[in-house]
């Protein structure tokens, strides 16, 4: 395994979320740790997007996407109801209302045009929830490229109406049965599989993980949810600026989208995990799946199994970038368990008639637990990002309810 070009980079002083160093760190995360088979192919992704990102052209063609075809922006919510009940000002950014249902459209447009720009013409993606693989999907029938998703057997079952509207876009599905049959496993899979086709093949991580360049260039596909709620947030708040800015966590590529809009501000910015996938609170520093961050671990060392009763939560790993401002203090990273999570999903649906993703609904159950107490006192304003819409949730609740 190489971690390319780190033993040349000195590291640097970090000032929040700007580029990695030249080896893909975050102070002391992230890298490239991946077979000699695909460091030339994660070097070709970087030069790239770095060309892609640089190139006036580029930016214009993803901007004219997002507002015309994924329908940004999206809206900020004020939660009305909520906020009279729990004695704050609670803003909801509504990536659930972006096409496909998710945030996840913002990062898989970027990625799809950058395929397209190297010459590939078919995608392979990871899938826990489904959000992502709905996503690449739909790129990949925009553009005309055949799209292959590799998904956890698990997962397969309890989020059989992503993998119908993946089969209905015409892409492949693979269930992956080894492992826990989890977005870890299918991880494992997609990066095995692009190791044999990385010349005609282009793999659209879904979040803010895996080998450098991932992590940094899908935050950047991300920010445009931070820079939106930024300015909706001085347009709404008389302060302009939330006190706390709040989102799930599991790779992290919602919240990092939206930190990177408030990381310069006074918000205080907080990560929501799954209580059995907290990488944050319960990870040791470690490697997977090319990079090197807080991961769950097991008393030999090895990777664990995390347990979330979301799917996209359900990562044993969190984003590097997440576990550097983590050691900088300047964001925070709690936990929920299941129980506050599904309380908090049907809470916003009957109080606001919004029905958000399991996953989203982690974000919102850390406010109903924190509002009124010294962690998020009576008073304060939030911005909660809401990363997709619960649909893909229904028959998981409609069983658990059983």
């Amino acid at each position: 395994m190489t971690d390319l070009m780190v033993r040349f980079a000195a590291p640097v002083k970090a000032r929040g979320m700007s580029e990695p160093t030249a080896g893909g760190r975050f102070g002391g995360y992230g890298g490239r740790f991946v077979p000699e088979s695909l460091v030339a192919a994660c070097a070709e992704v970087e030069e790239a997007f770095r060309e892609a990102w640089g190139d006036p052209g580029f930016r214009r063609q993803l901007d004219h996407l997002r507002r015309v075809y994924a329908g940004r922006p999206t809206a900020l919510t004020p939660a009305w109801n909520l906020s009279a009940e729990l004695g704050i000002t609670l803003l909801i950014k509504r990536e659930d209302l972006a096409h496909t249902g998710s945030h996840k459209i913002n990062n898989v447009l970027g990625q799809a045009l950058l395929a397209r720009r190297m010459g590939r013409d078919r995608l392979i993606a990871e899938t826990g929830a489904g959000q992502h693989g709905v996503a690449t999907a739909t790129a990949a029938a925009l553009f005309g490229m055949r799209a292959t998703v590799f998904m956890g057997e698990r997962d397969v079952q309890r989020q059989a109406l992503n993998v119908f509207r993946m089969n209905t876009l015409g892409a492949e599905v693979v269930p992956v049965t080894s492992g826990s049959r989890t977005l870890k496993d299918a991880t494992n899979e997609a990066m095995r599989h692009w190791v044999t086709c990385a010349s005609d093949t282009y793999y659209c991580i879904g979040s803010v993980m895996g080998p450098h360049p991932y992590p940094w260039m899908v935050r950047e596909f991300q920010r445009v949810i931070g820079e939106e709620a930024r300015a909706q947030c001085s347009a709404e708040l008389p302060t302009a600026v939330p006190t706390h800015v709040v989102a799930c966590v599991g790779g992290g590529s919602n919240a990092a989208g939206t930190f990177a809009g408030f990381v310069d501000t006074s918000a205080e910015l907080i990560g929501v995990e799954a209580a059995g996938g907290a990488a944050m609170t319960d990870g040791e520093v470690g490697i997977v799946h090319g990079y090197r961050s807080r991961v769950l671990q097991d008393g030999h060392g090895q990777i664990a199994e995390a347990e979330s009763i979301a799917p996209g939560l359900d990562y044993p790993g969190v984003g590097p970038e997440h576990a550097h401002l983590g050691d900088l203090g300047r964001a925070r990273y709690v936990s929920v368990n299941d129980d506050e999570v599904v309380a908090a999903l049907r809470r916003l649906a009957r109080t606001e008639g919004i029905l958000c993703a399991l996953e989203s609904a982690h974000a919102l159950a850390w406010v109903l637990r924190a509002a009124g107490t010294d962690e998020l006192p009576t008073g304060s304003t939030v911005l909660l990002t809401l990363s997709g819409r619960g649909d893909k949730d229904m028959a998981a609740l409609m069983e658990r309810a059983r």
